[in-house]
């Protein structure tokens, strides 16, 4: 973890104050808990699945689809951590699927069910097909899996949001706000807390972790100059996760405090770290065709091509927050966790109107990223969405 910390512009980690004042409460309920991990093969999810993992739980369940990267959590487990007494099993299962529901009737019996599942990325909204997969992904499966849970009686269901939610400016953070008010609506049923955080730093598929990609293809490194943002590691973005699934009341949600170890850093700083680490010295090109040529010969000695440019793709936020002026705040329970403190506000008829708007679209089998921006427009009012017209796909 120091290595990912240095890169990232820190020197310490950052929950490490309240880890260490919660861990014997941590074991203590850990041990004698059972858990279920939705999404648990993803970066987020197999750090939270090492946070309980190491606590000793009584069952520990992990649901993915992902079946390679359930395979590497297992090898991960089983070469950091050993073994436990407890009931330890994972699962290749698409979460909106029959095969899942079956899974659940089988058993079910969770004391905790942790939802770590998501579609994250702003391109995925370029298109009305993908962007409908990611509502079917961050909402529907989210109040479908906490009503398999009030229903099997779990006591407490954790599910993640992002720092995106606050203010949404694109589709795939303005889902995760929509998941939040049917969070709220279930959370009369069910105590429900979440966690709102920053940008896990090498998480697979963010442009960190294509980092190690382009090293290793002998490919150019690309990066935005212009854009700061947030980051932790993915171990503290498991423990940030257990904490407010252990600890958080009903409808909390929890966040990293913004401190001198969190600070902002552009992509491209974090870049020119990362090379200097490697040994090179990264060497700026202007374009996409030099920097493709380049990579052929400077490598060898001891310089690797950049392209470092501004941003101007959809969906991308200037600055990043992690809560809203309205929200009501809890800034004393934890040394480096805030708190968002809500009430059980929603609005029932909203909620009604998009879900049957979208079921609406999905019997038709026809539908525009337009008509999904509107609704979109009509559950946020502020909603900060502009469309440029470029997307990630589009660049190198």
């Amino acid at each position: 973890m120091s290595n990912i910390i240095s890169l990232i512009g820190r020197t310490k980690e950052l929950f490490i104050q309240d880890i260490e004042t919660s861990n014997e409460k941590l074991k203590e309920i850990v041990s004698n808990s059972s858990f279920l991990v939705l999404g648990g093969a993803g970066s987020i999810g197999q750090a939270v699945t090492k946070e309980i993992f190491k606590r000793n739980p009584k069952k520990l369940h992990v649901v993915d689809i992902s079946e390679n990267n359930m395979v590497e959590l297992v090898r991960d487990i089983r070469s950091s951590f050993g073994y436990i007494e407890g009931d330890f099993q994972t699962f290749a299962l698409d979460i909106g699927s029959i095969e899942y529901d079956a899974f659940i009737q089988s058993d079910g019996q969770y004391d905790y069910v942790l939802n770590l599942s998501a579609l994250k990325h702003v391109r995925s909204e370029k298109d009305p097909f993908t962007l409908m997969r990611m509502i079917d992904v961050n909402v529907f499966n989210t109040d479908k899996t906490i009503q398999q849970s009030i229903e099997c009686g779990a006591k407490k269901y954790f599910c993640v949001s992002t720092d995106k939610a606050a203010n949404p400016v694109n589709m795939m953070g303005a889902s995760k706000r929509i998941m939040e008010m049917f969070l709220m609506r279930k959370s009369e049923k069910i105590a429900i807390s979440t966690a709102r955080f920053a940008n896990v730093a090498f998480s697979d598929g963010s442009l960190l972790h294509g980092f190690n990609q382009r090293i290793q293809k002998k490919q150019p490194i690309v990066a935005p100059s212009d854009i700061k943002r947030y980051f932790v590691t993915p171990q503290e973005s498991g423990e940030l996760c257990l904490m407010s699934c252990i600890f958080g009341d009903n409808r909390d949600i929890f966040f990293p405090k913004l401190s001198e170890a969190l600070h902002l850093i552009t992509f491209a700083d974090i870049a020119v770290k990362y090379l200097n680490e490697r040994g090179f010295e990264p060497y700026l090109c202007k374009t996409e065709d030099e920097a493709r040529e380049l990579v052929k010969t400077l490598p060898s000695q001891g310089k690797w091509p950049c392209l470092f440019t501004e941003s101007d793709t959809t969906g991308e936020k200037d600055f990043e927050e992690f809560f809203t002026d309205s929200e009501e705040l809890d800034m004393t329970r934890f040394e480096n966790l805030g708190i968002i403190k809500n009430t059980p506000e929603f609005d029932q008829k909203l909620l009604n109107e998009f879900e049957s708007e979208i079921a609406l679209m999905k019997s038709s089998k026809s539908w525009t990223k337009e008509q999904m921006v509107k609704l979109f427009f009509k559950m946020i009012p502020g909603f900060g969405h502009k469309e440029t017209g470029k997307y990630l796909d589009g660049k190198m």
